[in-house]
């Protein structure tokens, strides 16, 4: 085993002793599985037809003028391949990608695109047009022509299938409407029965200091739970509970803050956070947590092998390990990595 691999299961067995109250865990391997790029980040993870899908950005930076989306496949979670690619047109950056199956059986991708205008600056977000993607296939490798959903300027991050409707957070860029007095940073609710169309469910569903990227789930007694990251001057992340129609929601704050957040419901209902953790000396990691949407909770299970550029984890649990895609910079190269953590029972 190489040596990096076993100081990461050490330093991860050594976080989640320390870090797990309610049950055991264990870090069972951790894998770089691509680090073609000069950066490769903003990961997710899917099992479809008995395969292995990750999809992430490659660029040159962490915020670059080439950002391209790549998907590759595995059978074993192993062995990985290039099964797509997505290049940028001029001035265009593809970032933020997320995977999902629909209910009629295909991949859906969606992915986030941030335009700049001709002959302005990259790095002046007034002088960008900001859209939300989305393309689909049957088998990994064809997919069809991108197109626009949503609204301009409402980033779609991620979205969550339920009864043959996706529902999605979509959040105003802060860099946008800075330069609009009359205009607050806000979420978005939107629904789709068909995955292109979607509609506005509520209008305003979150607009407290700098709200952004939102992870939902739905839990076996037809109660929603959202994660919703924050940036303002409170930080903590929140997390929201609903019943349908899922139009009221009962917000409260977490004690810890956490970038790229994702979400997702255990087959014995338990729910497990995942995303960037702040430290209090400025570090940065990317780890799991339980999450208790009623107290308002999380325990920490483990932190994952990363540091520096990192997060952005996707999750499928799997032959009774939780499996985790994430991005960290902690060797140098900003690479993607794949973690497999046995959860203890409750």
């Amino acid at each position: 085993m190489p040596s990096w691999i076993r100081s990461s299961l050490v330093l991860g067995l050594f976080f989640l002793a320390v870090g797990c109250s309610t049950s055991t865990a264990e870090l069972v391997s951790v894998q770089k599985v691509w680090d073609q790029a000069p950066h490769s980040a903003f990961t997710d993870l899917v099992r479809f037809q008995d395969r292995w899908y990750c999809i992430f950005r490659e660029g040159e930076s962490h915020v670059s003028q080439d950002g391209s989306i790549r998907v590759i496949s595995s059978t074993d979670g192993k062995s990985w391949s290039s099964s797509a690619q997505f290049s940028p047109d001029p001035g265009q950056d593809l970032r933020d990608p997320k995977i999902v199956v629909t209910p009629d059986g295909r991949l859906m991708l969606l992915v986030l695109d941030r335009r700049m205008l001709e002959g302005e600056r990259y790095h002046d977000a007034r002088n960008k047009e900001f859209f939300s993607l989305v393309s689909f296939s049957q088998d990994g490798k064809v997919w069809t022509i991108p197109e626009r959903v949503a609204e301009p300027d409402f980033l779609l991050f991620r979205v969550t299938w339920h009864h043959g409707v996706a529902y999605g957070g979509a959040y105003t860029d802060r860099r946008v409407f800075s330069h609009r007095p009359s205009q607050k940073e806000f979420i978005r609710l939107y629904k789709s029965e068909n995955g292109v169309q979607f509609d506005s469910l509520i209008n305003v569903f979150f607009d407290r200091e700098s709200p952004s990227e939102t992870s939902i789930v739905f839990r076996e007694d037809e109660t929603a739970v959202c994660l919703l990251r924050r940036d303002g001057i409170e930080n903590s992340a929140q997390v929201g509970t609903s019943s349908p129609p899922y139009t009221k929601w009962n917000w409260k704050s977490l004690d810890v803050r956490i970038g790229g957040p994702h979400l997702l419901v255990l087959p014995d209902g338990r729910l497990v956070a995942s995303g960037r953790l702040h430290l209090a000396d400025g570090e940065k990691r990317t780890a799991l947590w339980w999450l208790d949407p009623d107290r308002g909770k999380t325990t920490e299970i483990v932190r994952l092998p990363s540091g520096g550029d990192t997060s952005y984890p996707g999750m499928v649990f799997h032959d009774s390990l939780l499996w985790v895609s994430y991005y960290s910079s902690h060797e140098e190269k900003t690479a993607i990595y794949l973690a497999k953590v046995k959860l203890g029972s409750s």
